[in-house]
This record gives structure tokens, sequence and C-alpha cells, in this order.
């Protein structure tokens, strides 16, 4: 069978030829119909990350597919989640067609998403839901910023802010990607000064919620309102930010962080209403396929931000 891996940290992923996986005790073997393609996955592959698996691996943290065979309850043909156990981390992972995984990386899926929804909408939609009932705990009627609503969390920030009746506002990176916030919402070009100014004039939000980190992120909390508070998911722009401790407390606007793997459980928890609300077409994740054979081509284009939504590979 085909599967991308690793042959030397800091390398491409190659599509090789492997034999397929026997399934051991305790284990579930799955057929893979979509794996996605995450920035974990890259972190991983650098080396430098806590867990490594042995090279050559098999990369891929989550996926989706079909049970092929297990024992206990789980029938061949369910449609399951793959997320967790070692996955692509101390384990070969989904980048394959087939896959024998520990069972309690499997999770059944409720109803029925397409293959390529199933493998990628946990971490936007987990996250974007603790972000704004556990974290912000999100009241109908507030006014929130989306920084980075044309991304995969962003977006779906934006999709479950709307929902919860607030009103929302939608900042990208680029021009390009003004097309790419979910509709309802006003979208604004971050790359316009003009367009930064008046949102710092406004001063209208309760509510910022920002996935892009770095040391803009003091600046962009003044969008926001005395007394407001500032979400913060990612650090995709940089991980460091100075804070100017007079300045703050004049500010007045309380940073806030999300903690996805303390939060794991509660993420979980509330998956199963998500994928209902997946399934209903209330909630879209935006995907980006690709074959396995261009595997590579998904990693060099997650690198230089050309994905819209989440990548995807389909054995």
């Amino acid at each position: 069978m085909r599967a991308a891996r690793f042959h030397a940290w800091g390398g491409a992923p190659v599509l090789d030829e492997v034999p397929p996986p026997t399934r051991a005790d305790g284990e579930v073997l799955v057929t893979v119909d979509a794996a996605a393609v995450a920035h974990l996955d890259l972190t991983i592959a650098g080396g430098d990350f806590g867990m490594k698996p042995q090279l050559p691996y098999i990369g891929g943290v989550e996926g989706a597919g079909v049970v092929a065979e297990a024992a206990g309850g789980l029938e061949p043909g369910t449609q399951v989640m793959l997320r967790g156990g070692g996955l692509g981390m101390l384990r070969d992972g989904t980048w394959t067609e087939r896959v024998s995984v520990p069972a309690k990386a499997v999770t059944p899926l409720a109803e029925p998403l397409p293959p390529e929804v199933a493998a990628t909408f946990f971490v936007p939609a987990t996250t974007a839901y603790v972000a704004l009932h556990d974290v912000a705990r999100l009241q109908p009627g507030e006014e929130v910023v989306v920084v980075g609503a044309a991304g995969a969390v962003g977006a779906m920030v934006v999709q479950q802010a709307l929902a919860a009746g607030a009103t929302v506002i939608g900042v990208v990176g680029r021009s390009d990607q003004l097309d790419l916030v979910p509709a309802g919402v006003e979208a604004v070009d971050g790359s316009s000064d003009e367009s930064v100014a008046q949102l710092a004039k406004a001063r209208s939000a309760t509510l910022l919620v920002d996935t892009l980190g770095g040391e803009g992120l003091v600046g962009r909390s003044r969008w926001v309102r005395k007394g407001g508070r500032a979400v913060v998911i990612g650090y995709v722009t940089g991980t460091s930010v100075t804070i100017d401790l007079p300045s703050w407390l004049l500010d007045d606007v309380a940073l806030l962080p999300v903690n996805m793997i303390r939060q794991e459980r509660r993420a979980r928890e509330v998956a199963g209403e998500l994928v209902r609300r997946l399934a209903a077409g209330e909630l879209e994740v935006a995907v980006q396929p690709y074959d396995l054979a261009d595997t590579r081509t998904a990693i060099e284009d997650l690198r230089a931000g050309r994905v819209a939504g989440r990548a995807v590979v389909l054995p």
C-alpha cells in the first residue's frame, strides 16, 4: 500500500510502498479516506518536538476513515475520526491507505460527514467553541473582532459567534482573502492602515479573538473597548509579545489564553454536537484537497500560507 513517509528530520515526505498493517490486540484497523495535514505535522517533522516517531515514519496526526476490523462493539464500515494515541507523534500516522490504531484514538461519528470534513473538523470546530463559550463566555449581542478570519480556526470562530447572536468583524491579512471570510460579517483588510486605524478609533468591540499572536497582539487588543477581553488562540506571526504594564492597565483589556491541550476532554465533549451541526450544514469547514502522492506539495503550501482552510490528503 502507499504511504507518505519522512526519512530524515527536516526533510520532505516521500511516497513509499509499505506492507499493509496487521491489527494488534486492542487496536482497530481503519481504511483511511482522508488525512489532515496540520502545522503540528510540520513541527514534529522538524525533529525538535518533544515527541518523535522512529524514522522513517508515516506522517499525519489526524484523519478519518471506516473500520475494516475491530474487536468489541465497532462494526466494520463505521465511519470514525482518528486522533490521539500517538498517531504521527510516537508511531505511524494517517498519511496512508490503512492504519492500525489504538482503540482510544478512534471516535465513531454520530452522523456521517464527507471524509475530508471528518478528518479536519475537530481542531477548528472545538477550538472555536471553547474559545467563545468556555474562555470568553460570549453573550448574545456582543461585537466580536476575529483576527485571521479567513483561516480554518478563524472562519469557524466567525460562524459560531454569529450563531451565538454576536455581531462579527472578520479581519484578514491580505485583500485577496476578503472573499474567504464567511458570509454575514463585515470583512476588513488588516493590511490597510486606514481600516486598522478605523478599528482602533471606533473601539466598539467587546471581544477580540486573535489567531495570529506576535508583537501586534497588544495593538490589536486596543480595538476592544475598556473592560473587554482578548482571547488568544495562536501565534502564527510570532511567539513573543512585549507588554508595557502601565499602558496595559490603562487599556483595561483582559488577555485570555486558550490552552487546547488542557481542554482536550472538553473538546471531545462538545465534538458530537458540532458534528451534528456540520452534518446539518449549519457550520462549514473549508478544505483544500490533495492526492496522497502530492503530500509534499500540501506541506509546501501550508508553510507558505497558500492553503484556504485546512489541507487534506486523500489516499
